[in-house]
């Protein structure tokens, strides 16, 4: 998929590795080669996939996402007469309206947009955002496939063309069931699962009216990698993504959100330090202080441990 040793997904602060040559598969797109190397020219896949990600409404560990792919007909192509330039254009409308269509066909009339963006697996590539509870909401990745993938796949790049797009099932169905918050999908509280039925689409019913409740954390960033130190715990290079892990690793899914609220670099020693707020909220019951602080104390204490940071 053109994904090479250096790209920002395989770094362990982004992919869940099982073993050093093992990971979690972090999209369906891992399967497109080898269903092009079969002989299929469209086709739909379905699975679970699993990404470290920041903590808030619509991101979660693992979701369900579906691949489309769809290669051109040399007469599907013809409008284009063998112009390169104008084949690309053919691909990218009929992706976009094929989309656009299927956004309109599930939740009616609704505010959306295209976003330019970059996936080693399609070039160009672009992201659809749809308007939801007053944010915009990227809902599929999507752009004409690379030829390099349809190489890999054993078939001639410059006779068969196509587009692919990869959309996260949940929040489309957030949307169209109208549910305010990903982590829902895993409840196992019956006044959730209860209002949804086969073939029937409804807007969910809010049941839990419990506040949140919020907690700050600051700390000094560990000092950049020193070549001459050979403590590897010195040598940790800090990412978000490492502490949205720890505090879904403490909280589960009573941690709602966390933002970035403060960054200061001291002008003498050029330390950093940051401040998150973390945000707790549970949606089955209401959350005690001291049930807060206890899991507050106890991201404090594994921030310090495991990612070298120190509290303030």
């Amino acid at each position: 998929l053109r994904i090479g040793p250096e790209h920002v997904s395989r770094q362990p602060s982004d992919t869940y590795y099982v073993n050093h040559d093992t990971v979690l598969r972090t999209h369906t797109s891992a399967h497109q080669v080898e269903l092009l190397q079969s002989g299929l020219d469209r086709f739909l896949v379905v699975g679970d996939v699993y990404r470290r990600d920041e903590i808030d409404r619509s991101h979660y560990p693992i979701f369900h996402q579906m691949e489309g792919v769809k290669l051109f007909t040399p007469a599907e192509l013809a409008p284009a007469q063998g112009n390169p330039d104008r084949e690309l254009q053919l691909i990218q409308d009929d992706l976009k309206r094929g989309l656009e269509g299927l956004a309109t066909h599930l939740f009616g009339p609704t505010e959306m947009r295209w976003v330019e963006e970059y996936f080693p697996f399609t070039e160009p590539s672009m992201e659809l955002e749809i308007q939801f509870q007053n944010e915009w909401m990227e809902v599929l990745g999507c752009g004409v496939v690379h030829p390099e993938i349809v190489a890999n796949a054993g078939r001639n790049p410059n006779q068969d063309k196509g587009w692919a797009f990869g959309l996260g099932l949940e929040r489309w169905a957030m949307v169209l069931f109208d549910i305010p918050d990903i982590r829902l999908f895993w409840s196992q509280d019956e006044r959730f699962s209860s209002q949804f039925a086969s073939g029937q689409i409804v807007s969910f019913q809010p049941y839990s009216k419990y506040p949140p409740c919020y907690k700050d954390i600051s700390f000094w960033l560990p000092p950049t990698q020193d070549d001459n130190d050979n403590d590897k715990n010195d040598n940790y290079q800090f990412h978000v993504n490492d502490l949205n892990e720890l505090v879904r690793g403490v909280a589960g899914d009573l941690v709602e959100q966390m933002e970035l609220l403060d960054e200061f670099t001291h002008p003498k020693t050029q330390k950093v330090s940051q401040c998150y707020r973390i945000y707790y909220r549970s949606m089955d019951r209401s959350l005690t202080n001291a049930e807060i602080d206890a899991l507050q104390e106890e991201v404090r204490r594994l921030a310090e441990s495991e990612l070298n940071v120190t509290l303030r």
